[in-house]
């Protein structure tokens, strides 16, 4: 099942995301994960939604959501769903961001690509990371799957993070979604006013 994401994002409500320097993000390799990623990724979107060592960074979402972020379920459904992937980054051969993409039908014969469960390591937010894993995705939708936007949906109570994403072009469409409430596969809310909105941001096809 697809969820929308809660944080989709380098921001714990309230707080302001850093504008930082793309020199983090040098030596960077990025790959598609496999069914043996699993743990690893599961670990990795944990730390950076859930509980007290997610704080460490600004995407928490520990003053909205308490339970579970994902689980291995969900990420190897990810993996194995036909037009979807995990795109992984990689420092030193070990993973350090994540984030979903997933081809859907959009409207006059384009595709657009839905963006989601992203995932940069508490301890390395703020460096750049976040940005530069966003611009691979975005490449790999365009590349791969001739996508012409790039579709993903924040928490309205996020201010901050939806301003990160303004800022790199994504744009608030208005159109809302509940929170799944009771489905505890995706946290237990600890507020009862959650919903999602779609942010969309076209993609720049490369010349044919």
């Amino acid at each position: 099942m697809n969820v929308p994401n809660a944080l989709n994002t380098p921001g714990s409500a309230g707080s302001t995301a850093p504008e930082t320097a793309p020199a983090a993000a040098s030596a960077l390799s990025f790959r598609t994960a496999g069914e043996g990623d699993v743990p690893a990724l599961v670990a990795l979107v944990e730390s950076a939604y859930r509980g007290e060592a997610s704080r460490a960074g600004w995407t928490t979402e520990a003053d909205l959501l308490d339970g579970q972020r994902t689980d291995p379920e969900g990420v190897a459904g990810v993996i194995r769903a036909p037009g979807s992937l995990m795109l992984v980054a990689e420092r030193d051969g070990k993973p350090i961001a994540c984030c979903q993409l997933e081809r859907r039908e959009g409207g006059a014969g384009q595709p657009v690509a839905y963006f989601g469960m992203f995932a940069v390591r508490p301890v390395l937010q703020g460096g750049g990371l976040g940005r530069a894993v966003l611009a691979e995705a975005e490449r790999v939708a365009r590349e791969r799957w001739g996508a012409g936007e790039m579709h993903m949906t924040v928490i309205t109570a996020r201010a901050d993070l939806i301003a990160w994403y303004e800022r790199r072009g994504y744009v608030r469409t208005g159109r809302t979604s509940p929170f799944p409430y009771g489905d505890e596969r995706f946290g237990v809310p600890l507020r009862d006013d959650l919903e999602f909105e779609l942010l969309v941001k076209p993609l720049r096809l490369p010349p044919s």
